[in-house]
């Protein structure tokens, strides 16, 4: 991020202490779910909103928040970052309380700002490691932001495979970028060699001239960090022309979307993932088995997100005793919520002082069209 926007966002920062902060009184408490619901993200804008949808329902169900139902709006971000913005400032024209999403970093890098200005909590779905280091008091994640979960899968592939040269592929946007660029320093730090690095384009349909790149590199393993669809394309190129080398990715490359979208040839792919239907969790197999029977398909690693925000924003507003913006916000930090405080949390959860997100991860396997969980990764 370049000086200009540190120094937006300081200022807005100044700005929203001088705020006065809102305690809200209403019928319902109300939710802004600014989500991709079109455009390149629908996929998983649209677990997201299924994940809290399900969550909210059964919170109403059991009497809702200090007796209060929670209300959700939807607002399409249409994958677009100018999009993204307006519809946070809608949501906060509509006396939003809590704001989730967007997902796709380079929405958040435009909104999050606009939130701030206005002291309204954000729990957040993007993975770029510039969200949560702009010092932005309101800012939370709902996973991991790549600056934690690259070390993890760099240590792995150093003492399971020891390799000692690596192939990225990439998707030239923010999310990419920034997940690129947090992998590379990680095997840097590991002296692992990068013998190629190949960018692509949001929405690109040919891999070919990629997949020849990454080939001819002859790297020792092959990482992809790729939205789903052009990973499912990327991977079916790579079979298509004999790829031999280990595929390894983020929580992406192995979403169910890819799995359903490559069919077998995302078979034997490996990598890190900081939530999956398929983890050895009961409560998370649990909410599975629910959004499944609700929804009619597998949730991904959003719609498990959506559904913990939810559970976030019940626990920390009772924890409160208050409907309160600021109060949130203060109390969200440093917080640590277990299963035990609330089972919908479904996994222990801690949030730093900076919004960052800690808690236990996996390493799968794709196996038959199924996510396999190899080890689970403790917390940082």
């Amino acid at each position: 991020m370049n000086r200009r926007h540190l120094l937006a966002l300081t200022a807005a920062a100044a700005l929203s202490a001088a705020l006065p902060q809102m305690s809200f009184a209403a019928e319902t408490i109300k939710i802004a779910d600014v989500i991709e619901l079109s455009g390149a993200g629908a996929t998983v804008g649209t677990n997201w909103r299924d994940g809290l949808k399900l969550a909210v329902e059964e919170i109403n169900a059991a009497g809702g928040v200090l007796g209060q139902q929670l209300e959700v709006t939807d607002y399409d971000t249409q994958t677009d970052a100018t999009t993204s913005r307006a519809m946070v400032q809608k949501a906060i024209d509509d006396g939003a309380y809590v704001i989730m999403g967007p997902i796709y970093s380079g929405s958040v890098k435009v909104n999050m700002m606009v939130a701030m200005q206005n002291g309204v909590p954000q729990l957040t779905g993007a993975e770029a490691p510039f969200i949560t280091d702009l010092g932005n008091p309101y800012i939370f994640r709902t996973s991991f932001g790549a600056q934690q979960s690259m070390p993890k899968l760099v240590k792995y592939l150093t003492d399971e495979l020891s390799a000692k040269t690596v192939a990225v592929a990439w998707v030239n946007n923010d999310f990419g970028k920034g997940g690129r660029d947090a992998f590379v320093a990680e095997l840097d730090k590991r002296g692992i060699k990068l013998v190629g690095d190949v960018s692509s384009e949001v929405g690109q349909a040919d891999f070919a001239a990629d997949v020849v790149k990454l080939k001819d590199s002859n790297a020792d393993v092959i990482f992809a960090y790729l939205h789903e669809e052009e990973s499912a394309r990327l991977l079916k190129e790579m079979q298509k022309q004999g790829v031999k080398q280990p595929i390894f990715g983020e929580t992406t490359l192995m979403n169910q979307k890819v799995i359903d979208l490559a069919g077998d040839a995302v078979n034997g792919v490996r990598g890190h993932v900081g939530l999956t239907a398929d983890a050895p969790v009961q409560a998370v197999q649990d909410f599975a088995k629910k959004f499944e029977g609700k929804y009619g398909y597998k949730p991904d690693h959003n719609a498990i997100k959506a559904y913990m925000g939810a559970y976030i924003v019940k626990y920390v507003t009772t924890k409160n005793g208050k409907v309160d913006r600021q109060a949130f916000a203060d109390t969200l930090h440093g917080l640590t919520i277990t299963p035990a405080d609330e089972p919908g949390i479904l996994m222990e959860t801690t949030w730093d002082d900076k919004g960052e997100v800690n808690r236990e991860s996996f390493l799968v396997e794709v196996k038959d069209g199924k996510q396999s969980v190899v080890s689970t990764l403790p917390k940082l």
